[in-house]
C-alpha cells in the first residue's frame, strides 16, 4: 500500500495444553480476531502495559470514571479543586446526572504513569466518591 509503513514480524512458537488452546480459540472467535497471532499480540501488549503502568514507567493516557453522591459533604467542591490543581493532567471531563443525588464523571488524564495513578487514587479517596476506575493506555504501544 503506498505510503504505509510496514512492521517487521518475527515468528515464534508456543505450546498450549489442549483445554487451554480450546478456551483460547473461543476467545479468538468471540472477539472477532482474524488469527490467533493477533489475539496473542493484543494480550501481550495488554500485559506489558499493565506491568509498565503498575511500575510507574512512562507516559500514559486514560480515563478515570467516578460515581459520587453530590449531596455528601463537600465532595463536589473537592473534586473541582482537585481537577483544577492538576489541570496539566486533566485534559477533559464529562459530567452526567445519574439521578437526583448521584453523578457520573469521566476524566481524561495524561501524564507520567506514577502521577496519573496517584491522582486517580487521591480522587477515589475523596469522601463521597462511591466508585472509581482508572483505565490507561500508552500513547505509543
Amino acid at each position: 500500500m503506498p505510503g504505509s509503513a510496514t512492521t517487521a514480524i518475527e515468528r515464534v512458537g508456543i505450546s498450549f495444553e489442549p483445554e487451554l488452546l480450546s478456551r483460547f480459540d473461543g476467545l479468538v472467535e468471540s472477539r472477532g480476531y482474524a488469527s490467533r497471532s493477533e489475539a496473542i499480540r493484543d494480550l501481550v501488549r495488554e500485559e506489558l502495559l499493565r506491568s509498565e503502568v503498575s511500575a510507574g514507567i512512562g507516559e500514559v493516557v486514560g480515563t478515570l470514571t467516578i460515581l459520587y453522591d453530590h449531596e455528601r459533604g463537600d465532595v463536589t467542591h473537592r473534586l473541582l479543586h482537585m481537577q483544577h490543581d492538576h489541570h496539566a493532567r486533566v485534559l477533559s471531563t464529562l459530567h452526567v446526572h445519574v439521578d437526583e443525588r448521584n453523578c457520573l464523571e469521566v476524566l481524561v488524564l495524561r501524564g507520567g504513569a506514577r502521577e496519573v495513578k496517584r491522582l486517580a487514587e487521591a480522587i477515589r479517596a475523596i469522601k463521597g466518591v462511591l466508585y472509581g476506575q482508572l483505565v490507561t493506555s500508552k500513547p505509543s504501544l
